[in-house]
């Protein structure tokens, strides 16, 4: 297969979306300008918003308010009005089908959801430089999810143009970085018919030229939310009639890292986010923490989870508060099936632009792509995460993230080329 440079309507396709990131259920102009691409393209069939998700499976959905704001920017934007109302709610994503012929269904998953992070205005980072660094201030494409959304319009394109004969369906999926889309695309009955899926992902402190025919590893992982609520007093005159619910909220905290480690394999918790009480001489009333649990597999996460809620409500009860909780996001553990691996592995090794592939890897984080994997898994089928480098100048998730646009047409050839190969394997 040859590989050549990314035509010039998915660069800017790309450097669009990295304009205009948005995050978890706020992806409006995101989704529309997908739809449009897929207009353009011609698909069989094309499931927005609503129609492409469980809607009831969606978690940490912003308020009415938040999400009225987005949607008001992406109109203002130019947002294909038609395509917007579709979304309005925060219905975002999509499914495109493309028909050809009697054989497998193979599926493809991309994520196109932006970060709440600034973007470097530096001179020397290419978006700032060349005119396309995030016009949404707080928010950025600091982990190639606009790549991502393009590669997956690019992969339709190369699909339509090979022998695949089969169904092919592409998951634009919102709210990865918050573990909030995977499991609301994953309950649609898109999957169900699923026989082989992909997953994708730039980078990964891989270079460009670098295929991972299968990544592993995947932490299963909650987010969670503890408002705790207690009783006000002056701290001077009667600190003896408050409840402080900042006191319980740092009891927790410290109790959360004292959760024991498990013999069965790695775990993680982490108090990420906190806040509450208005002045320094009043007993907070009211106080909270945001934070995550992960294991190394889905059983070791639920053994944090379990450990942290007690921890969260013993914490409470010590001092005299109550705490409501709340699950914002939540993925499983995966691993890639060997069968997909080394298909992918095989195009990737005839794939032009290609210098390295790797067998497998270990991804060391989180990802909700997995709750797509594990029900394609789970109704009979194979599924398996690529990971296609990229040179990346900052780290995932720094203001000095970017993309090496030379790596999309690589990622569109291999996955393509593996499209077509997996409709020869499984007639």
């Amino acid at each position: 297969m040859s590989q050549q440079a990314a035509p010039d309507r998915l660069v800017e396709l790309r450097r669009d979306l990295h304009r205009h990131p948005e995050p978890a259920w706020r992806e409006f102009y995101t989704t529309a300008r997908i739809v449009e691409e897929l207009e353009r393209v011609g698909v069989d069939d094309l499931y927005v918003g609503p129609d492409a998700i469980a809607e009831d499976e969606r978690m940490a959905v912003p308020d009415d308010e938040e999400l009225d704001e987005w949607y008001e920017q992406a109109r203002e934007e130019g947002a294909d009005e038609g395509i917007l109302e579709q979304l309005r709610g925060g219905y975002t994503g999509a499914v495109a089908v493309v028909e050809k012929g009697e054989g497998p269904t193979v599926g493809l998953r991309v994520d196109i959801d932006g970060l709440l992070r600034g973007e470097s205005e530096d001179d020397d980072h290419v978006p700032a430089a060349e005119g396309f660094r995030s016009e949404h201030e707080g928010a950025m494409h600091a982990c190639g999810h606009d790549a991502h959304a393009t590669i997956g319009i690019g992969v339709i394109e190369a699909v339509k143009e090979t022998d695949f004969e089969g169904t092919f369906k592409v998951f634009f999926q919102p709210g990865e970085e918050m573990i909030a889309g995977g499991k609301a695309m994953a309950e649609s009955d898109h999957i169900a018919d699923v026989d082989d899926l992909l997953a994708v992902h730039i980078g990964l402190d891989h270079p460009t030229g670098e295929v991972v025919a299968g990544l592993d590893g995947f932490l299963a992982v909650s987010h969670f939310l503890a408002e705790f609520e207690g009783e006000p007093a002056h701290a001077g005159g009667q600190p003896n009639e408050g409840e402080n619910a900042i006191q319980a909220v740092a009891t927790a905290i410290q109790n959360l890292y004292a959760i024991p480690r498990h013999e069965d394999g790695a775990t993680r918790v982490n108090a990420g986010k906190i806040g509450g009480g208005t002045a320094t001489n009043i007993i907070a009333e009211r106080a909270h923490v945001e934070g995550e649990v992960r294991g190394e597999t889905t059983e070791l996460k639920d053994y944090m989870k379990e450990r942290a809620e007690r921890a969260l409500e013993s914490a409470a009860e010590m001092h005299g508060c109550t705490v409501e909780r709340s699950t914002n996001g939540e993925a499983p553990s995966a691993e890639s099936d060997q069968e997909l691996v080394d298909a992918v592995g095989a195009v990737a090794g005839e794939t032009d632009g290609v210098e390295n592939v790797i067998e497998r890897d270990e991804l060391g984080g989180s990802e909700d792509a997995t709750y797509l994997m594990r029900a394609v898994q789970e109704n009979g089928g194979r599924a398996a995460y690529v990971g296609v480098g990229t040179d990346h100048p900052g780290g995932h998730h720094t203001a000095t993230f970017d993309v090496d646009e030379d790596s999309i047409p690589i990622a569109i050839d291999v996955l393509a080329g593996a499209v077509a190969a997996l409709g020869e394997r499984r007639p």
